[in-house]
């Protein structure tokens, strides 16, 4: 069991698979591997295969000057993108202060740590003081406040950015191949109103994908 007050679901064995994920493999380094497979065994939830796979092709493509990541964890994720884009400089977020320490660890051993702006809070009130614009945002944090941050990420994404909300898809929960447990409904609620929300704005193009967990991929028009 992990040492983390973090809510999560037992991801030791990668999260939700999909009928595409043999084929979608990141390009990620043994050590940045390693970090990712102890997280796993420690019932952290980083991302999976698909989930970096997607976020690395995205950036590469992009390639981000400024990059906003909402949920640090361990640092996999953003280590992940800094490896697509070597330009790129991120900011991230994290409310656990193990999960920053451990991130902090890991950014410097990744040697990335002068690309990095390491932000511990909450990521509501950390958004709300952010100056500037960002043509990347990473956003997988607390899935109920997803639509909470949106009117804010808006504001904070550059004209033509990308806002990838990532397990949009809630272990099958959102889709109804998964019966949702009487304790998730509420949570369920949220995300697919976000959902909602993301297709139905005039201001951005989204498409929903069914990769790893589910992801929202919205472009700012």
């Amino acid at each position: 069991m992990n040492d983390f007050n973090y809510a999560h679901k037992d991801t030791s064995d990668g999260e939700r698979q999909t009928e595409t994920a043999r084929f979608n493999k990141p390009r990620i380094s043994e050590s940045l591997q390693a970090i990712r497979a102890e997280a796993f065994r420690r019932e952290i939830p980083v991302s999976d295969d698909e989930t970096l796979c997607l976020l690395q092709t995205l950036v590469c493509s992009k390639q981000p000057e400024k990059i906003l990541e909402l949920g640090t964890a361990v640092g996999v994720s953003g280590i992940a993108m800094l490896g697509a884009c070597p330009t790129a400089h991120l900011t991230t977020v994290e409310r656990d202060a193990g999960f920053y320490a451990e991130a902090q660890k890991n950014f410097v051993e990744a040697g990335v740590t002068d690309r990095v702006t390491q932000i511990f809070g909450d990521a509501g009130e950390i958004i709300d003081a952010l100056d500037g614009e960002f043509d990347f945002v990473f956003l997988d944090c607390a899935k109920v406040q997803y639509i909470k941050y949106l009117p804010r990420l808006k504001e904070l994404l550059k004209k033509g950015g990308i806002l990838y909300a990532d397990d949009v898809l809630l272990f099958g929960y959102v889709t109804g191949e998964v019966e949702t447990p009487k304790k998730r409904r509420a949570l369920v609620a949220h995300v697919k109103e976000y959902i909602d929300a993301v297709c139905n704005d005039e201001e951005l193009f989204t498409t929903v994908l069914d990769v790893g967990n589910g992801a929202a991929i919205s472009v700012k028009r």
